[in-house]
This record gives structure tokens, sequence and C-alpha cells, in this order.
């Protein structure tokens, strides 16, 4: 088994989504019938024993840096391009790079506005120092 991230982005990817109109446009049963998707993909992943984590991210942030010793941290933002960017992820752990891709693309098919598979990209990682599983 190795663990792959499945990073989900508000507006990422070398192109849009088919319908990039952002969720806070969408229509309260556009959002619930998406948020009822990711529920039941997760669902689905924790039966098979394939989901570690899933997460959704506030649109609230701040960047943060050390600033030398007895000093306090630097704040500055939240920076727009983080939030726009960075919407959650799951945490899975599969057999194959050939399975976790798989799974980003059964995601990328969430339902947005009219229903319609949105088409989503997803930044699919392995984790570092974590082998990866060997496909045959």
């Amino acid at each position: 088994m190795a663990k792959y991230l499945l990073l989900k982005h508000y507006r990422g990817g070398p192109t849009p989504a088919v319908d990039g109109a952002p969720m806070d446009q969408w229509t309260p049963d556009e959002v619930d019938a998406h948020m009822r998707f990711m529920h039941d993909f997760g669902a689905r992943l924790e039966e098979t024993g394939e989901l570690v984590d899933a997460q959704a991210l506030s649109p609230d942030g701040a960047f943060v840096r050390y600033d030398g010793e007895g000093r306090p941290p630097v704040t500055d933002g939240p920076f727009v391009e983080t939030k726009d960017l960075i919407a959650g992820w799951y945490v899975i752990d599969v057999e194959s790079w050939d399975r976790a891709v798989e799974l980003a693309g059964e995601l990328s098919a969430a339902p947005g506005p009219g229903g319609r598979p949105i088409h989503e990209w997803l930044e699919v990682r392995p984790f570092y120092g974590v082998p990866a599983a060997v496909t045959e």
C-alpha cells in the first residue's frame, strides 16, 4: 500500500473546469448535491479501507514565518491565491499509482451547476519517503 494526497483545487489546473463558476455562485441544491457526492465518495473509500483522511478547508487563513529567536512570528495574508487554490484533500492508502489516479478521476466527476460533472482538476501526489506501490 502507498499513501497519496488527492488535493482539491477551487480553480486550479492546466485548463479551467468545464463549468468554472465558483461554488459561492451555485444554488443551495447544487452545493448540497456536490457535498453529498463528496460524503458518499469518502464513505465508499472508508468501506474499502482506502481512506486515511479527508478535510475541507475554510477560506480563512494566513501565511506565517519565523522571524528570529524571541520575536513573534511574522504573519501576512491571508493571500487570495491560496484561498482560491486549496479547497481540501483526501489522503488515501491504495495498492498503486493507477488506483490513486482512478479515484482522482472519479472525484473529478463531482456534480456542479445543473448537476453536471465539474471535471475538477485534482493534484495526485505520493507521500514523501513512503515507497510507491509497484504496478505490474
